[in-house]
């Protein structure tokens, strides 16, 4: 007998990634398999955004995308790369702008150039009337205050994959923001901030995502060889949610697909 999964939305993985390459299709199958109902495929740059369009438009009913340049890659922000995702973000394949944010942490790109680049993708997000899918490390307080410039003319934003602790959860609240939370909740190493404040997300703020193909969920058993994350683990992270609420997997389930549904703005579609 065939078990019944609930059906769940990841709604942050990175499907073109070159880790990928060798089995996408026996990816995507266990995800089926797993209960993932919808996936969206993240934009990091110019070039992965335009990859992710064109895999979510193999499989409209399966697969959405965001465009984007994440912090990392914001020194490859120009005029060229503003135009290519101005021309994605009028696909209908396309549900957000980003990945974009700041991250002070690792530096990969200058400063004032993810600052830039910030700007620039949370006005696009305005014009074309989409969420922003935002990423934030170690820039809390300029991610504030540049993110403040445009909250309220956006229709909606997730800070993807929160790691962060109570005060920025409610400052994050208090613009009404959504929150994404990976597989980064199952680790009692680094994650004790992030699992104390699980329980204090609303249930109409709150999504899940693998981030895959990293963020491997650190107490999955057997451990994939390589340790490579992906969309099939999502059931783990909607467990552990569950618990740290006192909820069911069901609960969570449904109620973290409604609002992704909600967000992304296919909540009306046939999924």
């Amino acid at each position: 007998m065939t078990e019944t999964r609930p059906p769940l939305i990841d709604i942050g993985v990175n499907l073109t990634h070159r880790r990928f390459e060798a089995d996408r299709d026996a990816v995507i199958e266990r995800a089926h398999n797993a209960g993932i109902e919808h996936i969206i495929l993240t934009g990091i740059d110019g070039p992965g955004s335009a990859e992710a369009g064109n895999l979510a438009a193999t499989n409209r009913a399966l697969f959405s995308a965001t465009a984007g340049v994440h912090p990392h890659h914001a020194r490859d922000w120009d005029d060229a790369t503003a135009t290519a995702l101005a021309h994605l973000a009028a696909n209908p394949t396309t549900v957000a702008i980003g990945e974009t944010g700041l991250d002070f942490n690792r530096d990969f790109s200058p400063r004032p150039a993810q600052e830039a680049a910030f700007h620039a993708q949370l006005a696009m997000a305005v014009t074309r009337g989409l969420p922003a899918f935002l990423h934030q490390r170690d820039a809390h307080e300029r991610f504030l205050a540049i993110l403040d410039e445009y909250r309220n003319h956006l229709p909606a934003a997730v800070v993807h994959c929160f790691t962060g602790g109570k005060q920025e959860l409610q400052a994050y609240l208090e613009r009404d923001l959504h929150i994404g939370v990976t597989g980064w909740v199952c680790d009692d190493r680094r994650g004790n901030e992030l699992r104390d404040c699980v329980p204090d997300i609303p249930a109409d703020r709150l999504m899940i995502e693998t981030d895959s193909p990293f963020l491997l969920p650190r107490d999955i058993r057997p451990k994939p060889n390589g340790g490579r994350n992906e969309p099939a683990y999502l059931p783990h992270i909607a467990a552990a949610v569950a618990e740290l609420r006192g909820e069911s997997v069901a609960t969570v389930a449904a109620n973290t697909t409604a609002v992704a549904r909600r967000f992304f703005g296919f909540e009306n579609d046939d999924q």
